[in-house]
C-alpha cells in the first residue's frame, strides 16, 4: 500500500525547509560581521621589500592612490621585510599610509621591519607579524668619515613624535613604541593595582611612595642603552601585534576574513628602473658630466656626446620618476651646460660664463637629488641631506675633471690606430700650417709669383693662389719662388734657383 502524503503538509514543509536554508545561510552575518565584509572581497597586497629609498615610497603612493581610486573602501596589506633607509623617504611612506581610512590597512611583516621599516610597520590600523620576524630598533644613523654614527637629538625627537603619534592612532603602548628610537629610555613592565602599565625609568622615579607600595610587579624591559627590538611573540605579548602566523592567508583568517582574493601590486616598468639606478645615480652622474666635458673639447660631435646626454638624462629621469626633480631643475640642467659650451667655444679663456655654468648646472643637479629648496629646521635630516647631495655633485665635478683628462690624453689618442682618419701625428715635423690659405702648403715646395712682392704679394703654387711674403727682399712678377718658411700662418718665400727650378719643371 502506498504511502499518502497530504498536499497541504508537503507544502508547508518545504517553505520551512527553504526558510531554514536561509537562516543558516545568513547566520554568519550576523555572528562574524568581519567575515560578511570580506566575503568575495578583494584584497590588495602591495609589497614594502628591500631598502626604504624614494623609489619605493613613490611606488607605494601610486599603488594606494590607483586603489582607493578604484575602491574607496578597499582593503590594503603592506607586505614587509626591509632592514631601513632613508629617513624621509619612510615618513613620506607613513603619510601615504596614514592616508588610507580607519580599518582598511594592515600591516604584514614577513621578515622583518627594522629601523625606517618598524615605522612604515607601525602606520597600518593592525600589525599581524609571521612567526620568528622582527620589529624594532629604529637608530637614525648617518655616514661619516669616522663610520656610522647616531643622528643627533633633534633628529630623534622628531622620529619620538611620530612614533607617539602613530602608537596612540593604534593603541600601542606609547612608551615602547617611543623605547625604539630613543636608547637613553628604560622602560619597565608594572602591574600597579592588579593592571599592568609600562612606564620609563622618569616616570616611575616620579611616582609617590603610596602609589610604589601598591606595586606588586615590576620587570625591565628595555634597559637602558638598548633599542626596543622584538620577535612576534614578545610583539604579540607587548600589545602590538595581534598573532604570530604561519602565512598571509592565517593572518587574514585570524583577522576574520575569508572569501577573499588577493591581488598583488607590482611595480611598473619605470619603477623598476628607478630601483635599479638608484644605487647608480653617483657613477652616472660622474660619467655624464666628464663625458660631455671631454665631447666640448673634442672636435665635432661622437660617441661622447651621446653618452654624456644619456648618463645626466637618466639621473633627471631618474628623480623625476620619485617626484624629486621636475621641470625647473631640468631648465637649470640644460642652462648651466649652455653657458659650459658658450664658454668654452666661443669666448676665450675662462670667466664668468664657465663659472656660471658650472653653478646653474650644480644647483639643477642638488635639487634634483632632494625635494626641498631650503630646509626646514623642523626637519633636521633635510640639513644633512642637502650636505651629502653638495658633497655628490661636487664629487661627480671633480671626477668628471680627471675623467675627461684621462680621455683626451689617453684614451682619444689611442682611437687613431684602431680607426683610419686624417690624426694628428705625435710629430709636427711634417705638419702643414692649419688654416685655410696655407693648409696645403710645405717647406721646400716651388711655384711663381704671380704680383709683385714688396715685400708681400701673391704667389701661385699649383694651381691656387695664396698671400705670401718675403724676408724684404723684392721679386718681380713670374719669378720662380721656393717656400722657404711656414710662421704664424705666414709663407716665407725667397726667389728660386733658377737651375734647380728649370731641373724640378723639367722632371715633372
Amino acid at each position: 500500500m502506498g504511502k499518502y502524503v497530504c498536499p497541504r503538509f508537503n507544502t508547508s514543509r518545504k517553505k520551512i525547509d527553504l526558510l531554514l536554508s536561509l537562516f543558516l545561510a545568513t547566520l554568519p552575518f550576523f555572528l562574524n560581521p568581519a567575515s560578511a565584509a570580506a566575503a568575495d572581497k578583494t584584497i590588495h597586497v602591495i609589497p614594502v621589500t628591500g631598502t626604504v629609498e624614494p623609489g619605493m615610497a613613490a611606488f607605494i603612493k601610486r599603488s594606494v592612490d590607483e586603489i582607493l581610486s578604484a575602491d574607496p573602501e578597499a582593503l590594503m596589506v603592506f607586505k614587509l621585510d626591509s632592514f631601513g633607509g632613508r629617513v624621509d623617504a619612510a615618513l613620506e611612506i607613513v603619510e601615504t599610509l596614514l592616508s588610507v581610512p580607519m580599518g582598511q590597512s594592515i600591516s604584514f611583516v614577513e621578515k622583518r621591519a627594522i629601523s625606517a621599516g618598524a615605522l612604515i610597520a607601525l602606520a597600518g590600523n593592525v600589525l599581524v607579524m609571521k612567526e620568528n620576524t622582527l620589529i624594532g630598533d629604529c637608530a637614525p644613523i648617518i655616514q661619516t668619515s669616522e663610520g656610522q654614527k647616531e643622528v643627533g637629538e633633534k633628529t630623534q625627537t622628531v622620529l619620538r613624535a611620530q612614533f607617539r603619534t602613530l602608537a596612540k592612532k593604534n593603541s600601542y603602548p606609547e612608551v615602547l613604541a617611543e623605547s625604539m628610537v630613543t636608547k637613553s629610555m628604560e622602560v619597565y613592565e608594572v602591574t600597579l593595582d592588579g593592571k599592568t602599565v609600562y612606564m620609563d625609568k622618569i616616570r616611575f622615579d616620579d611616582l609617590t611612595d603610596q602609589e610604589k607600595e601598591r606595586i606588586t610587579k615590576k620587570i625591565t624591559v628595555v634597559a637602558e642603552g638598548e633599542l626596543l627590538t622584538m620577535d612576534d611573540v614578545e610583539a604579540r605579548n607587548l600589545g602590538f601585534s595581534r598573532a604570530s602566523v604561519t602565512d598571509l592567508d592565517q593572518a587574514l583568517a585570524h583577522l576574520g576574513y575569508e572569501n577573499y582574493t588577493l591581488a598583488y601590486m607590482t611595480e611598473s616598468w619605470s619603477e623598476g628602473l628607478v630601483r635599479l639606478l638608484q644605487p647608480l645615480l653617483p657613477i652616472l652622474m660622474l660619467v655624464g658630466i666628464g663625458a660631455l666635458y671631454t665631447e666640448i673639447k673634442a672636435p665635432g660631435f661622437g660617441i661622447f656626446g651621446v653618452i654624456g646626454i644619456v648618463c645626466l638624462g637618466l639621473v633627471f629621469l631618474n628623480q623625476y620618476l620619485v617626484g624629486l626633480a621636475h621641470y625647473t631643475e631640468l631648465l637649470l640642467m640644460i642652462i648651466g651646460t649652455l653657458l659650459m659650451a658658450v664658454e668654452i667655444l666661443v669666448l676665450p679663456g675662462f670667466g664668468v660664463a664657465g663659472v656660471a655654468g658650472i653653478l646653474v648646472l650644480g644647483a639643477g643637479l642638488v635639487l634634483s637629488f632632494q625635494g626641498f629648496v631650503v630646509p626646514d629646521p623642523k626637519m633636521p635630516w633635510e640639513s644633512r641631506l642637502l650636505i651629502r647631495n653638495l658633497a655628490l655633485v661636487v664629487g661627480a665635478f671633480a671626477g668628471a675633471l680627471v675623467f675627461s683628462l684621462v680621455m683626451l690624453r689617453f684614451v682619444l689618442p689611442g682611437v687613431s690606430k684602431l680607426i683610419k682618419g686624417p690624426y694628428l701625428e705625435a710629430t709636427l715635423g711634417e705638419a702643414l700650417v692649419g688654416s685655410d690659405e696655407t693648409g696645403f702648403v710645405a717647406v721646400g715646395q716651388s711655384g711663381m709669383a704671380v704680383t709683385a712682392l714688396r715685400p708681400s704679394g701673391k704667389i701661385r703654387i699649383g694651381p691656387r693662389k695664396i698671400d705670401a711674403i718675403t724676408r724684404g727682399e723684392f721679386i718681380d712678377p713670374g719669378t720662380p719662388v721656393t717656400v722657404d718658411a711656414l710662421e704664424q700662418n705666414h709663407v716665407v718665400v725667397k726667389a728660386a734657383d733658377t737651375n734647380t727650378f728649370s731641373s724640378r719643371k723639367a722632371e715633372s
